[in-house]
């Protein structure tokens, strides 16, 4: 623990640059998922066959090996934080897609026909009344988007990404010499700790933007 302590003091300027890449990787890539995830979803819910497609698809690239996806992303991208953003945003669809889909099948039609009744329009009533009830269900994906994401940007550092995976890689590649353990063990304790504070930060957004009578 005091080697570890030791090292913690002796970079903090640097963990704290490391600490904030990577958490500014993982906050993007899951903001556009989510963009691209509620598109689809929207845009595919009211065909089985579509979302069926949709859910199928992002649960396809969800079985790919992190390191295997990002090797293929390295001839489209070269290396560096394109590949490992990519990567991440690839990984997050699925949750995003698959609970969009599922909760605006789910919804009342009585909800929407009352919104109709009343002169909202299509989009209207997506905007105003649908999303809004399913956005609880869409936060919750978000959320497991965002703690998936935390651990494959750490592996991102395969491709030079950015973030604590490269102290994590440091340690590894320097095992035997006496700041191989406080590295690696100091960039995986950051990731759990970023990773919670994450989750704890989405739920109090959930609070505030969702009304007591969703929740």
């Amino acid at each position: 623990m005091e080697a570890l302590w030791s090292y913690v003091t002796d970079h903090r300027a640097q963990l704290l640059f490391d600490s904030y890449q990577h958490v500014s990787a993982v906050v993007q890539s899951v903001l556009i998922a989510t963009i691209i995830g509620v598109a689809v979803g929207v845009a595919t819910y009211r065909n089985r066959l579509a979302s069926d497609l949709a859910t199928a698809t992002s649960s396809v690239i969800l079985t790919v090996p992190s390191f295997a996806l990002l090797g293929l992303l390295i001839p489209l991208f070269g290396l560096g934080v394109l590949p490992s953003v990519t990567a991440l945003v690839l990984y997050s669809l699925l949750p995003i897609v698959r609970n969009t889909i599922v909760g605006l099948n789910a919804l009342d039609p009585a909800l929407t026909d009352a919104a109709r009744g009343i002169g909202m329009g299509r989009l209207g009533t997506l905007g105003r009344v649908e999303l809004r009830l399913v956005w609880p269900s869409i936060l919750s994906a978000m959320r497991l988007s965002t703690q998936m994401s935390m651990g494959v940007l750490a592996i991102a550092a395969y491709v030079k990404g950015p973030g604590l995976g490269n102290l994590i890689f440091a340690g590894l590649a320097r095992v035997g010499s006496p700041t191989a353990l406080p590295m690696a063990l100091t960039g995986t304790l950051l990731i759990v700790i970023l990773a919670l504070v994450l989750d704890a930060a989405l739920v109090l957004l959930g609070r505030l933007t969702t009304s007591k009578g969703i929740r």
